[in-house]
């Protein structure tokens, strides 16, 4: 995060958007200071909802004015909401999915070459792209130390705050017409922590509780080492980047394939790994 949001502030200034993308540069090193204190001694789930919550209603000043990111589905207003409460979602699954070496970090750079190609091949904001590799590059440094056996690990305060920025740029690409690649991205955090939420509440489980019930949780139990299942992910991820490349052509019909291999990774992190005697 200290990486990615300077080099934000100076590719917004750049191309003269310095003050389009200050609410999203504010809303996360707001999120950075109160998950460095959750960090440090735990707040509760109330102050930290309500800090994401006031962070994500700055950062709707953010997205592209008066395009809606349901594509005029829903009145402004409405579209609006649901996308804050899309946003809200994404953050704390971000947080959630930071559980192994690599995988967060490994995520953000796919999320960010993902959308720096898809900006430019569908010839959107000029300023998207560098948002984006400016996230991959940042992730990349990181994965340095993060990598199994990490060195360093990213807590709710890189967590957070990268989901909250994360966020925004996949709801960009949304508003400017891109929702297949805006789903398609991110598909395999979106699947497993979305899964595992319902399944935890089908089972009357507190889902505000830490556990360890994800799918790539569960295959590192299983007998898969953590850079095993990132490297699974990173397979599936560049499956789906190009999907989203695609879908920049032929539309929602890439959303098919990239839902099946979702499946497909999911059902084999499942399974138990076969250990010869």
């Amino acid at each position: 995060m200290l990486t990615l949001l300077p080099a934000w502030a100076l590719i917004g200034a750049g191309h003269g958007e310095a003050a389009a993308i200050l609410p999203v540069l504010a809303g996360a090193a707001a999120l950075m200071a109160v998950s460095w204190m959750d960090d440090r001694r735990s707040l509760g789930a109330a102050p930290r909802f309500l800090a994401q919550a006031a962070a994500v209603a700055l950062g709707l000043a953010a997205l592209p004015d008066g395009a809606p990111v349901f594509q005029g589905l829903l009145p402004l207003w409405a579209d609006r909401l649901l996308a804050a409460v899309g946003w809200l979602w994404f953050v704390n699954l971000f947080n959630f999915m930071d559980g192994i070496d690599g995988l967060a970090g490994s995520e953000t750079a796919t999320i960010g070459a993902g959308t720096a190609l898809v900006a430019l091949l569908a010839g959107l904001d000029p300023v998207l792209a560098p948002y984006g590799l400016a996230a991959a590059g940042a992730a990349l440094g990181f994965l340095m130390w993060n990598w199994h056996p990490a060195k360093l690990f990213m807590g709710d305060v890189g967590s957070v705050p990268l989901g909250f920025t994360l966020g925004w740029l996949l709801l960009t690409l949304a508003a400017l017409g891109q929702w297949p690649a805006a789903l398609l991205i991110p598909a395999y955090f979106l699947a497993d922590a979305t899964i595992t939420l319902l399944r935890r509440l089908a089972e009357g489980k507190k889902i505000w509780q830490a556990h360890r019930e994800h799918f790539y949780q569960k295959a590192t139990q299983r007998g898969r080492s953590h850079a095993q299942v990132v490297r699974l992910v990173l397979v599936l991820n560049i499956i789906l980047a190009a999907l989203a490349a695609a879908s920049v052509v032929v539309g929602w019909t890439a959303l098919v394939p990239g839902a099946a291999a979702v499946i497909l990774l999911l059902a084999l992190l499942a399974r138990p790994v076969q250990v010869e005697a």
